[in-house]
């Protein structure tokens, strides 16, 4: 071994433990595109990967920075169990999809370590394993509603951070926003960026989805795979006169149970308050989750433009002036979800100054 292989081996020990845990954080399509670069025993540069970005969507630079601020409450709750805080310092700049670095840097992080009582040990620990079994429910939900003292304790949270969490389980109200949801996916597949951007993350069988460990797997989204793959690889089924109300109603019965829709707004005009954002988002659903919440994101009701403005109406969303309703989801109770499949936590370190 050359000395200067054992000077990253030393210098990456410790953040290899650590992102054994964080790559469970959760990102759009399961693109997973935060890697870390160990620059000292407990330094490190955090970087998104534009190849593993999904552009094609209409907020899909402010988004990569959401999922980067997702990604730093992450790390903060698995810092916090190895007996470590998080210095950020991070970089605002804009992404660029077409840069020829691929690897956009957004923050360097120092770990800090912490002096604990035997009582935070123990907090720290129990919110690890919260972080560690959190997941997304595409299931049908349970009729049960989530009691109000729940969503106070979320609201609370979010508000800290300068963001409203909001939620309505009108009836009238949910059912429009799920009709919303629903005409939203078969407007994306007439986008045709968009469409070939889904395409690209979408896994139509167990081996598939095991072998490339990422992506939207048919079993998560709870549809037969060869029939996921002939609606999508053919589209314009959705529009045909027998078959496509058979897709819509395949695709549709996933949605059984929606008793309640959150939303989140706030800041929402530049990357700080994308970050922010981000991590706001993730304290909410660890929280809901603490209670045994699980939720699921609306995200392409938000970055389409024509469903965007559907929702805002129906919700009477306070937008304008640099705020903006930037994150929409159902939540409940279900069955315990499909395994959703992540790369080794090894290929999410930069260990060498060009890697991927």
């Amino acid at each position: 071994m050359s000395p200067q292989q054992s000077t990253r081996d030393e210098r990456s020990r410790l953040w290899r433990a650590i992102v054994a845990d964080a790559h469970r954080y959760p990102s759009p399509h399961n693109s997973q595109p935060i890697k870390v670069r160990p620059t000292g025993e407990h330094t490190a540069t955090l970087l998104y990967d534009l190849d593993l970005g999904l552009p094609a969507e209409s907020f899909g630079i402010p988004f990569a920075h959401v999922c980067a601020g997702v990604f730093l409450e992450s790390l903060s709750v698995v810092a916090r169990a190895h007996g470590f805080r998080v210095d950020e310092r991070l970089d605002f700049s804009e992404m660029d999809f077409a840069a020829a670095n691929r690897l956009h840097r957004f923050a360097d992080v120092t770990l800090q370590p912490l002096e604990f009582t035997a009582d935070e040990r123990v907090d720290a620990q129990i919110a690890l394993e919260r972080f560690r079994t959190r997941r997304t429910s595409r299931r049908p939900y349970s009729t049960k509603l989530v009691p109000g003292s729940v969503l106070a304790d979320a609201g609370r949270i979010s508000a800290a951070s300068g963001f409203d969490f909001r939620w309505s389980d009108d009836p009238a109200r949910v059912k429009k926003i799920i009709h919303v949801n629903q005409a939203t996916l078969f407007d994306d597949l007439q986008n045709d960026a968009v469409y070939a951007e889904i395409m690209e993350w979408l896994r139509f069988s167990r081996r598939e989805a095991a072998e490339k460990a990422d992506g939207l797997s048919a079993e998560a989204m709870l549809l037969p795979g060869p029939i996921l793959r002939v609606a999508m690889g053919r589209r314009g089924l959705w529009e045909a006169p027998v078959i496509g109300p058979v897709i819509k109603r395949v695709y549709l019965n996933t949605m059984r149970g929606v008793r309640q829709l959150g939303w989140l707004e706030g800041p929402f005009d530049g990357p700080g308050d994308y970050i922010e954002a981000g991590r706001t988002f993730m304290r909410v659903w660890l929280e809901l989750h603490r209670h045994g919440v699980v939720l699921h994101p609306f995200g392409t009701v938000i970055t389409n433009p024509r469903s965007h403005e559907q929702f805002a109406q129906i919700v009477d969303a306070r937008e304008g002036d640099g705020r903006m309703a930037w994150m929409l989801f159902r939540f409940g109770y279900s069955k315990t979800p499909p395994y959703a499949h992540r790369r080794s936590p090894e290929l999410m370190l930069v260990t060498e100054e060009v890697s991927r």
